[in-house]
């Protein structure tokens, strides 16, 4: 029996088996790099003859800085494909099997075992057995129809996604293009060369994004190929997926050409480009404002509406628990988990992330530096052996090695800064008591007589709280000092202007503001000037402070004063634009945020108007149905086809469950509407479980 067995599932096997390389050449290099000799040996002549009939596919490839060529990623593309096909197709075997094993059960075997709404697929059973000749005909039309399905499938999928990943890039470049030529204007303006400028601006990726990247593209071009500026310029225009930089990078390449002004041209298009932010924010704003209400509309009314009718129905004429457990653990969670990500498709363009954490101890210059330092310093004198940069770059590496451990210590030392600058951290404790917990409750809830859900509900909301509120106090303090933070550097930005224009070097200028009323930055400045007293030169000073506060506001001013002081001592231009740039984007993120405190509104009022029904439902309508069963011997129950207490019980339940799923997905929406961050519904979904718990407790 075994022998018959293994022989029977050989196929899914050996399927298995070939899929194996493709899963392992995600994670290791060598395996990718193996698949990638045997794609292009066996399909790289047919994507070759065929490159000039897809221009499209190649350029998507390119705009969306893929790693790979296009003769590769065509081969490794058909090799995907083949092989889905044929797992696909010996699937297939297995799926016409199972279907034939099902159709041959009698009809009334499988009246018994399917459900309610799905006893008319008992009328398919009872199939008589099929000949050799139609079981070949029906096994090969299995496999050539899943096997034909999944390869195209996969061969489109794999060349839908540069196009994907290109048009995420256009809208990420557009966002940051007002902050990057902003960047660019001011570098422009304290009297750096131009190619120095872009230069500059594509080593700092992590702070202006995709924007960076795409001067970038220019600067390789010129790294590598030994090219002018212009006509990397112009490759880099030709190759951006966003509209808006090809049109800045032509219209910068006739500047250039020209010998017009560059800093009227930069300021020109500064402007031009802020005013194109706030007019896309008015249309996504808009946007939000109709997603809003077919929210309202689509997610709350209308499976509040369903919901009403399948219990009268079910009071009726019975049969309605399976559609209504369906609606609740099925249609509604993929319902608001899609609009959840088409919300962030929408919000991603208008509130970017925080800059990235270093791992760089605040404390400690960076060990770059260091190995600068060593160089010319004392350690080993320029031009030395070969045997003394080996030793410099050993001792650099122990410099890391000790950094990283020094970094893991102090995280251990003080874990509540620890979980205050990484909010997500907190999972790493509640998930897995909350999961031991709803663990152990579900091994009591299960007895003899079955499994009780009633007796682990509580527990699963509560443990959803235990989960959701460290988390969204610590997202909290950390949200609330960014806020702070930023609000505060457009009147750094601008006292510091007004120090260095009567005269006053930049170093003084920093030790006269750093007394003002600028909220948290006010301790962080003293430390700039503590360090600066240490012997710190002032770029290193800013460097840890960018590397302590690590947002994305403060990055781009400490980027832009670190790489102007080595232009000019006179800063105030360059202080007075970034001042512009930030004293903008907190007047567009403050607009955003009263227009988006709408959306709360709407989506809470919503989310109440749910809650009130359901309790109406539970607290006033079963009730009432039960007490006339009583009163009346059941007569009336009865002509409305009846209704038992267990059926009241399983209706309680389901509206229980209701409550807590539309209000653990309605918080994470107002969240999202609200802010433009799905983790600021922490705090909205901890709010609305809450309020579902306490109801229910009271009124059942």
């Amino acid at each position: 029996m075994s022998a018959v067995l293994s022989t029977n599932y050989l196929l899914l096997a050996v399927a298995l088996l070939v899929t194996l390389p493709l899963v392992l050449s995600a994670v290791h290099a060598g395996v990718d790099r193996l698949l990638t000799r045997v794609s292009i040996q066996l399909f790289g002549g047919y994507i070759d003859q065929y490159r000039s009939e897809h221009p499209a596919r190649q350029q998507a490839l390119r705009e969306a800085h893929f790693p790979t060529t296009y003769r590769e990623y065509g081969s490794k593309t058909m090799l995907y494909a083949a092989v889905t096909a044929v797992v696909s197709a010996v699937a297939g075997i297995y799926v016409a099997w199972a279907v034939l094993y099902v159709l041959a059960i009698e009809p009334a075997t499988l009246e018994e075992a399917l459900p309610g709404p799905l006893e008319f697929l008992a009328n398919l059973g009872g199939l008589e057995g099929l000949s050799a000749l139609e079981l070949f005909g029906l096994f090969l039309v299995a496999c050539a129809t899943l096997g034909t399905l999944a390869g195209t499938f996969t061969y489109w999928l794999r060349w839908w996604y540069p196009a994907y990943v290109a048009d995420a890039r256009a809208r990420q470049i557009e966002a940051a293009l007002p902050s990057t030529i902003a960047f660019v204007y001011a570098l422009s303006r304290s009297g750096m060369a131009f190619p120095e400028v872009i230069r500059i601006v594509a080593r700092h990726e992590e702070t202006y994004g995709e924007a960076a990247a795409e001067f970038g593209v220019a600067v390789n071009h010129v790294d590598t190929f030994g090219t002018d500026v212009i006509t990397a310029l112009q490759h880099a225009s030709r190759t951006s997926p966003s509209d808006q930089f090809t049109d800045f990078s032509e219209n910068l390449v006739s500047v250039l050409q020209s010998g017009h002004s560059l800093s009227d041209f930069l300021e020109r298009q500064y402007q031009e480009f802020q005013s194109e932010a706030e007019s896309q924010q008015e249309r996504i704003l808009d946007l939000l404002g109709t997603l809003a209400e077919a929210y309202v509309t689509v997610l709350v009314a209308g499976p509040l509406f369903l919901i009403t009718i399948l219990v009268v129905i079910g009071i009726t004429i019975g049969g309605t628990a399976e559609p209504l457990q369906a609606l609740i653990y099925l249609i509604l969670p993929l319902g608001n988990l899609v609009f959840v990500v088409y919300l962030s498709m929408v919000t991603e363009s208008m509130v970017p992330g925080s800059a990235r954490p270093s791992d760089v101890d605040p404390e400690r210059p960076p060990l770059d530096s260091i190995a600068r330092a060593a160089r010319t310093d004392g350690g080993v004198a320029a031009g030395a052996s070969a045997g003394g940069d080996e030793r410099v770059r050993q001792n650099v590496e122990r410099l890391r090695y000790r950094s990283s451990v020094d970094a893991v210590r102090d995280r251990l030392a003080n874990p509540w800064q620890t979980l205050r600058e990484q909010p997500s951290l907190t999972f790493l404790v509640t998930v897995p008591v909350a999961l031991a917990v709803v663990g152990w409750r579900a091994m009591v809830a299960t007895t003899p007589a079955g499994f009780d859900v009633t007796m682990i509900d509580d527990v699963i909301a509560l443990a959803t709280l235990f989960v959701l509120v460290p988390f969204v106090i610590c997202y909290e303090l950390q949200r609330r000092r960014i806020e702070a933070t930023e609000a505060a550097v457009p009147d750094l930005l601008d006292r510091l202007a007004s120090v260095n224009e009567a005269g006053t070097s930049v170093v003084l200028a920093v030790d006269h503001v750093r007394g003002s009323d600028l909220g948290p930055l006010e301790a962080e400045l003293d430390r700039v000037w503590s360090d600066v007293q240490w012997g710190a030169d002032l770029s290193t000073a800013f460097q840890r402070l960018g590397t302590r506060v690590r947002t994305r506001a403060v990055s781009r001013v400490v980027t832009l004063l670190t790489e102007a002081m080595t232009a000019s001592g006179n800063l105030a231009t360059v202080l007075r634009i970034a001042g512009k740039q930030a004293a903008a984007d907190r007047r567009l993120k403050r607009e955003r945020a009263q227009v988006m405190v709408e959306y709360l509104i709407v989506v809470y009022i919503s989310f109440l108007v749910f809650l009130f029904i359901v309790s109406v439902l539970v607290a006033f309508m079963l009730p009432n149905i039960a007490g006339l069963e009583e009163v009346t011997g059941g007569a009336e129950v009865e002509a409305l086809g009846g209704v038992s207490d267990a059926q009241i019980e399983t209706y309680e339940v389901l509206f229980y469950h209701a409550t807590l799923v539309q209000g653990l997905l309605s918080g994470l929406i107002a969240g999202q509407l609200s802010s433009g961050d799905v983790r600021a519904g922490g705090k909205h979904a901890a709010a609305m479980i809450a309020l579902s718990v306490l109801l229910f407790a009271i009124i059942v």
